[in-house]
This record gives structure tokens, sequence and C-alpha cells, in this order.
């Protein structure tokens, strides 16, 4: 059987999300490329993924704290 030669609008439409998507990463990547050019360079001798770290223990997160449960009062 013979198929139709010409692209299905489903294929058009996929290769138009493509080319967006495309465009759109290369935007992002031109983005982050000019942010990285005017950033101050960090300090000598720091480390940027430990700088903020505060060594010992550690906070509890939210999720960890447990709420007080009230008792109820006996009459």
């Amino acid at each position: 059987m013979a198929r139709n030669a010409r692209p299905t609008a489903a294929k058009r439409e996929r290769e138009k999300n493509l080319n967006v998507r495309r465009q759109d990463k290369a935007a992002r990547r031109l983005d982050v490329k000019q942010r990285k050019a005017t950033e101050p360079p960090p300090p000598a001798g720091v480390d940027p993924d430990i700088a903020d770290i505060i060594p010992g223990p550690q906070p509890l997160a939210d999720w960890q704290i447990e709420d007080p449960v009230e008792e109820p009062l006996e009459e």
C-alpha cells in the first residue's frame, strides 16, 4: 500500500516543538554565560560549594520537629 509522501500535521507540530525547545535552551545557555561573565569571581581559597556549610550538629528540619501532643483534661 502506498503511504502519504507528505509529512503529517503531527510531525510538523513535533518538529516545531523541537525547534522551540532548542531556541529556549540556547537562550538559557546565553543567559547563564552572560551571568557568569558579569558575576565577580569567588575569593581565593574558598570553595563555593561548601562556603555556607556550618560544621557540627544541624538544626532539625521542619518535618522532623514533632508538635507537642495536648493531653485531654480529665473531669
